[in-house]
């Protein structure tokens, strides 16, 4: 788990070009042993965690029109074919503006216009089992799980920190 107070956090009110600027500045920041920060977490006024913005997120908002198409984690999952998919891109009009333009209309816009806002299936308590964890990532598709202790999120469970932690016990085992 990494510690809340090791992860980057912008308030819900900040622009995405905040938001970039700190996942720089918490990447540059972070043990070189480690994997980078993918995330950055959104807390409101009262420094309370009420979202998160992910790589993915932030990628995402540089097309509003995904949000007129629905969800995109389930359409992504059901193995759409190349074809259907560049055909959407087409219909829909994506991505149809230059990288300067796109970045230019999205720089100012607010974080929580983007954040995302973690469900109670992307929450694991800190006393939970490793096999608790591991079945909500999986389940879930989850890339982190957030850490809590009662109602106060403590810390982030992220994939590829599990992931290492099972690479090292395999390597230790015997064959």
């Amino acid at each position: 788990m990494v510690p809340i107070n090791e992860y980057p956090m912008v308030f819900e009110e900040d622009t995405i070009f905040s938001a970039v600027t700190a996942l720089e500045k918490a990447q540059a920041s972070f043990d070189k042993d480690r994997y980078r920060h993918r995330a950055i977490l959104v807390c409101n006024r009262k420094k309370q965690i009420i979202g998160k913005v992910s790589q993915w997120d932030l990628i995402k908002s540089l097309e509003p029109k995904y949000d007129e198409l629905g969800d995109m984690r389930s359409i992504s999952i059901s193995g759409f074919s190349h074809e259907f998919m560049k055909s959407m891109m087409e219909q829909h009009k994506l991505f149809n503006d230059n990288l300067n333009s796109i970045c230019n209309r999205i720089a100012g816009k607010k974080v929580k216009d983007i954040m995302y806002q973690p469900t109670d299936g992307e929450m694991v308590d800190a006393d939970a089992t490793f096999g608790e964890a591991v079945h909500a990532l999986i389940v879930g598709h989850h890339q982190s799980l957030l850490v809590t202790e009662g109602e106060a999120i403590v810390g982030i469970l992220r994939l590829t920190d599990v992931f290492n932690l099972l690479c090292e016990k395999i390597k230790s085992c015997e064959i």
